[in-house]
C-alpha cells in the first residue's frame, strides 16, 4: 500500500510549512501580471501566503511577493492585493493605516 504525499509550500509571511491546500497562491503570469490565483492552476511563477492578515501584511509591507515573484508589484497591483486582504481574518480596520504607512516610508 503506497501512501500519497501532501504537496508541501512555505508561506511567505510566517515562514511556515503547510498543506498547499491551506495557503493562498499568487502567480505571476507569463505576462508578467501579478494575481491571486484561487484554483492553484494558473501559469506561471507561484509563491504562497497563509490566509491571514498578519501574514499578507508581511508579505506585502516588506516585498516579500516581490521577491519571490522575481518582479516589482505596481502600485495598482499592490492596492488590489491590499483590498483582496481586507477580508481575511485578522484584518479589521488595520489594513489602511498599517500598509499605506509603510509603503511611504
Amino acid at each position: 500500500m503506497t501512501v500519497k504525499s501532501i504537496p508541501q509550500r512555505t508561506c511567505l509571511g510566517c515562514r511556515q510549512t503547510k498543506d498547499k491546500k491551506e495557503l493562498v497562491r499568487l502567480v505571476k503570469t507569463p505576462s508578467g501580471e501579478v494575481m491571486v490565483d484561487p484554483t492553484g492552476k494558473r501559469e506561471g511563477r507561484g509563491a504562497y501566503l497563509c490566509p491571514t492578515y498578519s501574514c499578507w501584511a508581511k508579505g506585502l509591507s516588506k516585498n516579500h511577493i516581490g521577491y519571490a515573484l522575481r518582479t516589482i508589484v505596481s502600485p495598482s497591483r499592490r492596492d488590489e492585493l491590499l483590498q483582496y486582504i481586507k477580508g481575511l481574518p485578522g484584518a479589521g480596520d488595520r489594513v489602511e493605516g498599517e500598509l499605506r504607512a509603510k509603503s511611504v516610508s
